[in-house]
């Protein structure tokens, strides 16, 4: 099946699925369409278009979200600092600058102070003149669809739709090791070295501890024959949703859901009505006797979970608030969020840097001292995004697509220029033993993959990121909607990428632009005073930078192959892996996933030394959750599920000389999407569904299994 075939059909399908013309123009239910994409495979594979009609669906369906833009002016400004361009620091030449200049490149970045709410006032009226605006983005998004359908009906063919931003946090660094008495096991696959994550099997050597639908499972492992030691049923009602664990020394650490319904309405007058409340619930257990665990207390706030980290005995934890102001100013439940039962005080939110916002990012810290206790809690009032944390700091980064959407067609006095390009908003907000300050914001122009094509590192933060135009007929909105009438006569602005370095203010201190025209970043990885990115749109390019002078990083290489990598993980000295899909060079069929080695001794010149394609299959779990890779290198293993006509579980190892080898494959149920791999001492354990099996590593033949 061709590339184009497969994604159009997928995309058709969730699109009949999902949305409903027009009640899926309201806001709520297209940020529950991206939500539950963000779960998924994200990557579409930018093939040709499908019909106009359809492609109205998926621009109107884009609008609607109009996450954080710059906007209304409600009088709340802080002041702001502007910052040398790449050109004036000499990272880019005077040539470039005014190339850059001339195509409508985006002028030096503005840093702000992040401003803390002055009362609940002004956040009500925050959301009270966003959902004015978005009524009239679904009063104009309607016109607008209606004269896309009346041009798919004269044959006109639309743009690519993107209706990818950087809500998703998907990557990973080396696999972590727990402190504890046994010390040769595998953890959870993270992000950051140094910061813990949570998942849905965990193990310190001794046990395994499980995920198994609304209960945690525990597993005795010290033997060869496992045994189930306990099992952990949260006492909360209605029943909960468990989401991840994490475990560290004699402490298991439970992340679920719970809901509320509270009756909002007057009785008296016969006025009837409530709010469903949603609270993301962090419960720490003692597991030091593992057959009798026992809850120590719980941190509960507002909101959908999001993630968790922990650095040193804090836990911080995610999680998303989304308002609603149907009732009346002091109905708050709806608008102010809550931890521990009451409610976030005005100073510790913080303000969006535009004036559009609906949603909160919620940020609690707790020490696993004392889990019933809040240190600290910031609730970061926006449109929810992307969760970077560093071993100092925390990154929110929201994408905003501006507002279109809203604006009269072209030609009636539309307001858009062909060189606007959807942005990303970055809040930093620094953290230590459990205390949380608000540094300073930005925003860059274009949107940010995943979680890793961002990075601190000694204190600047890099970025790569795709520059995709708001109106073009391939970027996110048709021409035809939204220009002005002079901006009709503007050239048509193409897809690129951006590296930018940012200082630890979030100053600006160098760029490049202009990077791999027409294509997107697939995969990133930065490693050190060197980085790696991968684009893709037919071929795949692989370059290489030198980021050793912050001030004039400098593209060292670049490698071109068929296909791309959707993750990138250092594989021992000058090797780099890469796992994604093998693409024939048109860019429209695929062979099937694919495992690259990558040479990178040499970062100006970066060859592929080894690959390996798993054929009749089309997706890997590894693609959108870096969690679900197992990758050791003192052990040699790469794990991850594949997908074809079956789903499988696979373990390839690695050898100069001969390349990948499959040494272990093990086909899963249709209830196993979720499958985890781990290993303690000579021994693998594989977790799929609600059974768990465990291996010798040196023969991988079968020891025992369990069902939980």
């Amino acid at each position: 099946m061709s590339m184009d075939e497969k994604d159009l059909t997928k995309l058709a399908r969730e699109q009949s699925e999902d949305i409903q013309i027009p009640d899926s123009l309201q806001p709520e239910q297209i940020e529950h369409l991206l939500e539950s994409r963000g779960k998924k495979k994200k990557k579409q594979y930018y093939g040709k278009l499908m019909a106009a009609a359809a492609c109205g669906l998926l621009v109107i369906g884009v609008a609607a979200v109009g996450a954080n833009g710059l906007g209304l002016d409600t009088g709340a400004k802080s002041d702001s600092i502007e910052y040398q361009t790449a050109a004036e620091s000499g990272a880019v030449s005077e040539e470039k600058t005014q190339e850059n200049q001339a195509s409508g490149a985006a002028q030096p970045f503005e840093v702000t102070e992040i401003k803390t709410a002055e009362n609940y006032d002004e956040v009500y009226a925050y959301i009270e003149a966003e959902n004015k605006r978005l009524q009239e983005m679904q009063k104009n998004a309607e016109e607008s669809y209606a004269v896309m359908d009346d041009a798919a009906d004269t044959g006109m063919s639309g743009g690519s739709a993107r209706t990818e931003s950087a809500l998703k946090e998907s990557a990973s660094a080396d696999t972590a090791k727990q402190e504890s008495g046994v010390s040769d096991y595998s953890d959870t696959n993270i992000r950051e070295e140094g910061v813990g994550e949570a998942d849905i099997v965990k193990t310190d050597g001794k046990r395994l501890y499980i995920v198994n639908g609304r209960q945690i499972q525990i597993v005795g492992i010290e033997q060869e024959e496992m045994e189930h030691l306990s099992t952990i049923r949260l006492d909360s009602e209605p029943e909960s949703s468990v989401y991840e664990i994490f475990v560290k020394g004699d402490r298991l650490i439970v992340m679920y859901s719970q809901s509320e319904y509270r009756d909002q309405g007057d009785v008296s007058t016969g006025e009837y009505g409530g709010i469903y409340l949603q609270y993301a619930v962090a419960e720490t257990f003692d597991i030091s006797s593992p057959r009798k665990p026992k809850s120590l207390g719980k941190v509960s706030q507002s909101g959908n979970y999001n993630t968790m980290r922990v650095s040193g005995d804090y836990v911080y934890l995610f999680s998303d608030f989304y308002t609603e102001i149907y009732g009346a100013k002091s109905e708050l439940d709806g608008y102010i969020p809550t931890v521990q039962g009451k409610r976030i005080a005005s100073g510790d939110i913080l303000m969006p840097m535009g004036s559009r916002a609906t949603k909160y990012t919620i940020i609690s810290a707790f020490s696993i001292k004392d889990p019933e206790k809040k240190v600290d809690t910031k609730a970061v009032f926006g449109s929810a995004g992307m969760c970077y944390v560093s071993r100092e700091n925390i990154y929110i980064c929201e994408s905003d697509y501006g507002d279109y959407g809203i604006m009269p067609l072209a030609g009636q006095g539309g307001s858009g220029s062909a060189q606007d390009v959807a942005r990303t908003s970055i809040r930093k907000i620094s953290y230590k033993n459990g205390k949380l300050k608000a540094v300073g914001q930005t925003e860059v122009d274009g949107t940010l993959n995943d979680s890793f094509s961002i990075d601190e590192y000694e204190g600047n933060l890099r970025l790569v990121v795709t520059v995709t135009p708001l109106y073009s007929n391939n970027g996110i909105q048709p021409r035809l909607f939204g220009l002005t009438d002079e901006a009709e006569s503007e050239p048509e602005r193409k897809e690129s990428n951006s590296l930018y370095i940012l200082g630890e203010k979030l100053e600006e201190l160098s760029r490049i632009e202009g990077l791999a025209e027409d294509e997107i970043v697939y995969s990133a990885r930065f490693m050190g005073d060197t980085g790696y990115f991968v684009t893709f749109r037919q071929m795949d390019p692989l370059f290489s930078v030198d980021l050793s002078d912050p001030e004039k990083p400098e593209i060292l290489g670049e490698l071109k192959i068929p296909g791309f990598s959707e993750y990138l993980h250092p594989y021992g000295e000058g090797k780099l892996l890469g796992i994604g899909m093998d693409v024939d060079e048109t860019g429209t069929t695929t062979g099937g996933v694919k495992l690259s080695m990558f040479d990178i001794s040499d970062p100006e010149n970066v060859t592929e030394t080894e690959k390996c394609v798993l054929e009749n299959t089309y997706s890997s779990d590894v693609f959108y959750d870096y969690k679900a890779a197992l990758v050791d290198v003192e052990k040699n293993l790469i794990g991850f599920r594949v997908d074809g006509d079956t789903m499988r579980y696979v373990v390839y190892s690695y050898d100069e000389k001969d390349g990948f080898e499959c040494i272990f494959e093990r086909e899963l149920s249709g209830y196993a999407w979720n499958a985890r791999a781990m290993y303690s001492g000579s021994r693998l354990y594989l977790a799929a569904g609600n059974t768990v099996e465990s291996y010798d590593m040196k023969t991988f033949k079968k020891i025992d299994d369990i069902v939980l």
